[in-house]
């Protein structure tokens, strides 16, 4: 029989709160803090774009009057054209922010189950499942408070593991 760690649970099955990792940890609070200041980035930037295509609009709107209607017609296409085009281009950026979160959370993911599968090794346990999942559970086996400990201390921020600039690529 294995010896039991003093301090470690023991038990066949072990429960976590997989976002809690992620929102609790150092390596998940830096993901998110820089998928916010991105997203801030983004944000300041459209409602420069928008400043920009509200004085364009306005511009064209008090020339009308003094335009033969082709040639406003002209201004106005490429105008809206224009628009959808910087509408896509911006969309697009949202998606890939979105995308680039998606994959770090992967990444980040694949980073702890190793601390996770030792911690279960540790443990005894053959099986750590999701806390949402579970229908009655003693409080015991929750592991998520030990796990973004050790998380913290075996990853820290992740910053080795997921650079920022690699993030954009």
């Amino acid at each position: 029989m294995a010896a039991q760690n003093l301090g470690t649970v023991q038990s066949p099955i072990l429960t976590v709160e997989s976002d809690r990792l992620l929102i609790d940890s150092a390596f998940g609070k830096r993901l998110e803090q820089e998928f916010e200041a991105d997203g801030a980035v983004l944000a300041a930037e459209n409602r420069r774009i928008e400043a920009e295509l509200t004085a364009e609009e306005k511009d064209l709107t008090e020339r009308r009057p003094s335009m033969d209607a082709e040639a406003f017609r002209v201004l106005a296409d490429a105008f809206d054209e224009k628009v959808r085009e910087i509408r896509r281009t911006q969309d697009a950026k949202a998606r890939e922010l979105t995308q680039r979160r998606e994959a770090n959370r992967v990444a980040y993911l694949n980073a702890v189950a190793p601390v996770l599968e030792r911690m279960m090794r540790e443990s005894g346990a053959a099986v750590i499942l999701e806390r949402s999942s579970v229908f009655i559970s003693a409080n015991v086996i929750d592991i998520t408070d030990t796990a973004i400990a050790r998380i913290d201390s075996v990853l820290g921020d992740g910053s080795h593991l997921i650079k920022r600039d690699e993030q954009a690529e």
